[in-house]
Formats: C-alpha cells, sequence, structure tokens
C-alpha cells in the first residue's frame, strides 16, 4: 500500500463523482474505463454462489461498465457517502442504487440496503481495482416487484432472460480469476 497526498486523493474522488454523473445522464458507463489502470481489476459477488471478476480495462469496458450495466438505462447511483483513506490510498463510497420508475405512489423504486465500491488508487487519476457490495436479496426482491407491477424496462427484462445462460466475468464462487479479497 502506498500513501498519497490527500489533495490528490479528493481531487481523484471529485474526477470520479464528475465522471459518474456524466454516465448516469448519457446511460452509457463504459467512458469510466479509462480512469481505471490497464491491468486493473473489477468484481462483485452477486449471490451465495457467484462472483463477477473483469481482469484489465479493456474487460471492464465491455463487461463491468457495457454487459452488467445493460438495462440499467436510466438508473442513478448517487454516492451518500466516501470516505478517503490516503495512508492506505484506498476509498469507499457508499450509494443507492435508484430506477428510473416510479411505483404506483410516485415514490421512486430504490434498492434497500447499503451499496457501495471500495477503491485502490494507483496515482495518475486511475484505479488500480474496485470491488462492489450490495444487498443482492433487496436488489432481487426490488426487480420482482417492479416486474409484479410491470414497470420493468424492456432492456431489463432482456437482461434477466440473458443472465440464465453464462455471461462473460461470471464464475462460481471462489473461482474467479483475481480474488475478491
Amino acid at each position: 500500500m502506498t500513501a498519497f497526498p490527500r489533495e490528490e486523493l479528493d481531487e481523484m474522488v471529485r474526477r470520479w463523482l464528475d465522471a459518474n454523473e456524466r454516465c448516469e445522464k448519457t446511460g452509457d458507463w463504459q467512458p469510466l474505463a479509462e480512469m481505471y489502470t490497464t491491468d486493473a481489476t473489477y468484481g462483485w459477488h452477486n449471490g451465495p454462489d457467484d462472483e463477477f471478476m473483469a481482469v484489465g480495462r479493456d474487460e471492464i469496458r465491455d463487461h463491468a461498465l457495457g454487459t452488467e450495466m445493460y438495462g440499467l438505462d436510466g438508473w442513478t447511483y448517487p454516492y451518500q457517502k466516501v470516505l478517503i483513506d490516503d495512508q492506505a490510498g484506498e476509498v469507499v463510497g457508499f450509494w443507492k442504487q435508484v430506477a428510473d420508475a416510479r411505483r404506483p405512489d410516485g415514490s421512486p423504486y430504490v434498492v434497500a440496503g447499503i451499496g457501495g465500491s471500495w477503491f485502490r488508487y494507483a496515482g495518475d487519476w486511475q484505479w488500480s481495482w474496485q470491488r462492489d457490495f450490495y444487498d443482492f436479496g433487496n436488489a432481487a426482491a426490488l426487480f420482482m416487484e417492479m416486474i409484479k407491477d410491470g414497470s420493468l424496462s424492456d432492456g431489463m427484462r432482456k437482461r434477466i432472460e440473458r443472465a440464465a445462460a453464462p455471461q462473460p466475468g461470471h464464475h462460481p464462487r471462489g473461482q474467479s480469476p483475481v480474488g475478491i479479497w
């Protein structure tokens, strides 16, 4: 672990949050790939038996920010709090997952629970790795609610259908090419 000046990490977080807002507006998350080193890794647990891991900037762009974000057009991920450890060069951000659809009462569909990302900074305005965490059970419950309410987008329906087949970057728990931890 390498220490970085606090001001540099603060600026990296500002750049990251600004880039996220731009991607939310366009519905295209792939430009974020430039904020990772060429050999970066990005992963998360996807339920009790599945892990996702993208290895390298190209897989991050194509799979983590491409395939995995398909169907989530219009969703936002507002950060609620960001914690910075300048001695370790690490950042943890806590975010919500908010759908663009609304419930019949007008309230937004929001995944309950805590979502977040843990990053390691590599310098030069790039992350060397990212690990996400979110409440899989609450996400699944929200998708079921949206299906029952008829408010799931066509893109999300296609994403759910596609998930029945093996997808790039998904591995049985403990068998991803890079460990989650």
